[in-house]
């Protein structure tokens, strides 16, 4: 299938920001896209109106096309609707999941550990996502696995643009993992299964919040004296 002018501006734009070519607060101008690149400026207008559509880019008026930055509250946003929507794929997934497919699982959670170990938060994060991935895998839903996917690279360009953790949250998360591994495996009924899903990523939400209310009040503290 022949892929249109506009979809292959679309595609190099999503790279590019993903990527970090086009980081947060970076100017699309179209004049210089389309001397890059050797496509006209329709096609490139319509794929900024669509990353708009779709929270890549604010298009400010006499400024142009800017790469979105995001902010905590865009993250926490995001995590609620993926805590939702990944909690129902892997109820979904469970009953297809394979031994092979848990015992991956499994070996993935003592990557991470290891990574967790080694003070290494990239690759830590890396292997989280092929986790969740395959928890989700067997979901006979693909508009669903669709959703979830473009909420997991929205998490990740939220991460880059800035990095929120919490102490002790990384290692609970992987207690988290195994207890959810073991609900499947023990056939547990899919409301569990989506509600200990749910309840994995907003745990993440609620200990990153508790931590910046501490530093906030922390930071009040030394303005104080």
């Amino acid at each position: 299938m022949t892929t249109s002018k506009a979809d292959q501006c679309y595609e190099i734009l999503r790279k590019g920001i993903m990527e970090g070519t086009f980081g947060p607060g970076h100017r699309l101008v179209i004049d210089q896209l389309v001397r890059e690149f050797g496509i006209s400026s329709v096609p490139w207008r319509e794929s900024l109106r669509r990353l708009e559509a779709e929270g890549w880019v604010d298009i400010v008026r006499h400024a142009g096309a800017v790469v979105k930055t995001f902010d905590t509250g865009s993250w926490e946003r995001t995590m609620q609707l993926l805590a939702r929507l990944e909690g129902y794929a892997t109820a979904l997934s469970a009953p297809n999941l394979t031994a092979a497919d848990l015992s991956r699982a499994r070996s993935l959670n003592r990557e991470m550990a290891d990574a967790l170990a080694s003070f290494d938060p990239a690759r830590f994060g890396i292997l989280n996502r092929d986790f969740h991935q395959l928890l989700c895998s067997r979901c006979d839903d693909h508009r669903l696995n669709d959703l979830v996917e473009a909420e997991w690279t929205r998490l990740e360009l939220i991460r880059r643009s800035a990095f929120w953790y919490a102490p002790g949250r990384a290692l609970a998360s992987l207690a988290e993992h195994d207890g959810l591994i073991d609900l499947i495996e023990g056939g547990a009924d899919p409301d569990v299964i989506e509600t200990a899903a749910r309840r994995h990523e907003l745990n993440t939400v609620e200990a990153i919040g508790e931590h910046e209310a501490r530093l906030e009040a922390g930071r009040a503290a030394e303005q104080a004296r």
